[in-house]
């Protein structure tokens, strides 16, 4: 336990110069991108907008090697393609939205997002106001539903993905939390036609052991995209439950 502590403490060091890199680069990416979302959105429409969160979130990652962070991504069934999906994570840091960004682009993948996120951060906010993400408060339970309800039929139309935490906050130790169910309910509900792709994140939560800073070194990032799920072919309740064993049973 002592050599254990011990190791803890020199990596907690040894992160603090790297962080400071990390974050020097990580600050640049999001300034430069603002502008670069701006005018892909304005001049050029949704395609091109796309594709540069598409690129912003590769150079995130690229941002995260800096820290010698890894990403093992485990791919176990096929993408459905032309129709809505629901994707469904554990969640473990703000480290895994680039994570599903960039690993699921061809989906087309939209956040349910605190509305505090929407005002304030370079790139990443204006991505949540702008590229078909919704933005809801918590604490007005109703509302959010509403929200979710309608961020459903965009889903549907434009056959896009929607990505949902049912936990509905991080886990700062990796240990899942139990499902609060309600919003994914509403999006199974208002989108029947839809797949629900479970996914599991390992191990990004170490990257904020400490908090925001030091962010830890060398850390081993696991996606693992599960096979997809077809809505009608379950009972709401046992496909809910379906997912979230599918989901926790694969946490490490």
């Amino acid at each position: 336990m002592f050599i254990f502590e011990g190791m803890i403490k020199l990596l907690k060091i040894i992160s603090y110069p790297f962080s400071i890199l990390f974050y020097l680069l990580f600050g640049l990416t999001i300034v430069i991108f603002h502008p670069i979302q701006w005018i892909c959105l304005n001049w050029f429409g949704y395609q091109a907008h796309k594709k540069s969160v598409d690129y912003l979130n590769w150079c995130l990652l690229r941002c995260l090697n800096l820290l010698g962070t890894t990403f093992k991504v485990e791919k176990t069934g096929k993408l459905p393609e032309n129709t809505p999906v629901i994707i469904v994570s554990n969640h473990q840091s703000m480290w895994d939205i680039p994570l599903i960004i960039w690993n699921l682009k061809k989906l087309h993948p939209k956040f349910i997002s605190k509305k505090s996120l929407g005002k304030g951060i370079p790139s990443i906010s204006y991505n949540l106001r702008h590229g078909g993400s919704v933005l809801i408060e918590r604490r007005k339970a109703k509302q959010a539903l509403e929200k979710i309800k309608e961020f459903s039929y965009y889903l549907d139309q434009n056959k896009r993905a929607g990505v949902i935490f049912p936990e509905g906050t991080r886990s700062k130790t990796g240990k899942p939390r139990p499902f609060r169910k309600s919003g994914l309910e509403t999006l199974i509900e208002n989108i029947p036609d839809a797949y629900i792709l479970p996914i599991t994140i390992n191990n990004s939560w170490k990257l904020q052991r400490w908090g925001d800073f030091p962010m830890q070194v060398g850390v081993k990032l696991k996606l693992k995209i599960h096979p997809v799920l077809k809505i009608k072919d379950f009972e709401k309740k046992e496909l809910i439950d379906k997912v979230e064993e599918i989901i926790v049973s694969s946490v490490e």
